[in-house]
């Protein structure tokens, strides 16, 4: 009977190295290759010679027995099968028979009429080689005695290149169903993922444990398995989101403020949810000029995408406004998705949105929240850097990225496309699709392109960081969705609810301003704006020359070249930096 996984296992999206987000098969390298030789050199390490069982060899185990037994056959040219055994009410199982592979004679089979059937020749020869165990239990401790033992065969025994042919020992191990379910996947022919399997661990045509009938055989039996999963995974599915929608409706008779809503196919099966909660909008009110919107995290078992809108509060933390599962990673999902968001926060649209790089997630956004300025987190996209090209520039993939490094905190965009060009050069990138991708998305990551965003800090390493324990925090158990539909409540609670520590503020630069500062602002705001004060401090007041109309030219006191144009407007209360 096939079964499904017991737990909804949630895991970090990560795209695929055949480049499709929604492929989700990891594939390790050489495991197979390791795992193979692993063998081949537990296999060497035995004596070539094995002793012959004899007449009261003792085992520990009837397993133990069955091993030794089978090792010994297949090193002298046969295999065997477990035969018959004997129970008792007082010891168990006690007596073992384990006979060679063409012990016996095959039953006889009447044939249906009118029906054509494959009369296949039975390999069974009346062969009496066995070995015969009996069970006795000595000072409390059960042992196996062998108590017949005979390797007279009448039959041919084979050569060492047949006998790893029968079907005793043509086994596939779990590596390379991995590697043949990848390849089947990926659309190739069973002779073909034969023939690769036989390239990448350098042995001749023929030559691994099992047949290429035992490929197809796997592949067919693994098509089944995962059919009949996928139809229990479907009822499972379906009965959990109900039940999901049924917690719903409960905690919104219980709190008017709290507000959810759904989408049904045209089965009227539900596909995507969301939900908030009222001190999750309030916050929203204060808080949401800047979110985050966090799509890492996808379940397993119902192959769902869970999204979360966070903000940052006024002492630096993260705070939960709202949270979606998706069926799919459309461009209607994520545009569903954002709707929701708004009609949730009452209208209202954040100034700017940061997320991970995802481009159907970008046209999402460019539809539904035009006035919105959309960042992509440099934290997304370094782990994909180092994935893209590190493999394909080898040895110089550290000076690349370098170069990358740097090319992200330029400040002015004219430098930045005169540098990335000259690095697309060096490195002949020129006709690869993942430096196209970055390119055009450079206005919402490179730094010289978001610098004037208001981002309120959450593209800091600190804030992702925060972000990934309070996730982290949800998804610690693993259960059904009306359980994580609770767990979401109780963290996002707590962590909207949490009251930072007191702390003493140092004043540094005895500034008016930074007084003023220390009385009205938190600590992590009064930090921030600190560290600002100071650095300032590096542009001397008699580098600056003032220009007409409020402007001003500004110039670092080390730096000869690179003054920047500083226009202030005091009606509007509004200062731009070039």
């Amino acid at each position: 009977m096939t079964s499904i996984p017991s737990k909804n296992m949630w895991i970090r999206r990560q795209q695929c190295p055949c480049g499709d987000w929604k492929c989700y098969v990891t594939y390790e390298g050489d495991a197979e290759t390791s795992i193979t030789s692993q063998m081949v050199k537990a296999e060497s390490s035995q004596s070539e010679s094995m002793v012959a069982p004899y007449v009261g060899m003792v085992f520990k185990t009837d397993e133990d027995a069955f091993e030794y037994y089978g090792n010994f056959a297949r090193k002298n040219g046969f295999s065997i099968r477990k035969e018959r055994s004997r129970l008792s009410p007082q010891l168990g199982i006690y007596k073992r028979d384990f006979v060679c592979y063409r012990s016996g004679f095959a039953p006889v089979r009447k044939k249906p009429s009118g029906e054509h059937h494959r009369d296949r020749k039975s390999v069974r020869c009346g062969c009496d080689a066995k070995m015969y165990l009996s069970k006795e239990v000595i000072d409390g401790v059960s042992q196996w005695f062998v108590v017949q033992f005979s390797n007279v065969h009448n039959h041919e025994l084979l050569e060492d290149d047949q006998v790893r042919l029968l079907p005793a020992y043509r086994k596939i191990h779990e590596a390379d169903q991995e590697r043949i379910l990848l390849l089947s996947k990926a659309g190739f022919p069973i002779h073909r993922i034969v023939k690769v399997l036989e390239l990448e661990k350098g042995i001749q045509g023929g030559q691994l444990p099992f047949l290429e009938r035992d490929v197809r055989n796997f592949v067919q039996n693994r098509k089944k398995v995962v059919q009949e999963n996928d139809a229990l995974l479907n009822e499972k599915r379906e009965n959990d989101t109900m039940e999901l929608l049924e917690a719903c409706k409960a905690t919104k008779e219980a709190d008017q403020d709290f507000v959810y809503d759904f989408t049904v196919d045209q089965n009227d099966k539900v596909e995507n949810i969301a939900w908030s909660y009222g001190d999750a909008v309030n916050s929203y009110a204060i808080f949401g000029d800047v979110i985050y919107f966090d799509t890492t995290y996808r379940s397993i078992t119902y192959d769902m995408l869970f999204g979360a809108w966070i903000g940052i509060d006024n002492n630096g933390r993260p705070i939960f406004f709202g949270c979606v599962l998706l069926l799919d990673e459309t461009l209607r999902s994520f545009a569903w998705a954002l709707q929701m968001l708004i009609r949730f926060m009452k209208g209202r649209c954040p100034q700017t949105i940061l997320t991970d790089l995802d481009p159907g997630l970008r046209d999402a956004i460019r539809s539904e929240l035009p006035t919105a300025k959309h960042v992509t987190s440099i934290w997304s996209i370094l782990p994909k850097v180092s994935s893209w090209f590190s493999l394909q520039l080898g040895s110089q993939y550290s000076e690349f990225k370098s170069e990358f490094d740097a090319l992200y905190h330029l400040e002015s965009t004219e430098d930045f496309e005169l540098r990335w060009n000259q690095m697309v050069s060096i490195f002949g990138l020129g006709s690869d699709k993942h430096i196209a991708l970055l390119y055009s998305l450079r206005t919402s990551w490179a730094l010289s392109y978001v610098r004037g965003y208001f981002l309120a800090r959450i593209a800091t390493a600190a804030y992702s960081k925060s972000v990934d324990a309070f996730l982290k925090g949800i998804f610690i158990t693993q259960s059904c969705l009306r359980r994580f539909f609770e767990q979401v409540g109780v963290a996002a609670n707590l962590q909207n609810q949490r009251h930072p520590e007191v702390q003493y503020l140092h004043m540094k630069t005895c500034l008016p301003v930074e007084e003023h500062a220390r009385q009205i602002l938190t600590p992590f705001a009064f930090n921030a704006l600190q560290h600002e004060l100071i650095a300032s401090m590096q542009y001397a007041a008699h580098a600056a020359s003032e220009m007409a109309n409020g402007s001003y030219l500004v110039r670092h006191f080390r730096k000869i070249d690179g003054e920047s144009l500083v226009i202030w407007i005091p009606e509007d209360e509004q200062i731009h930096c070039s």
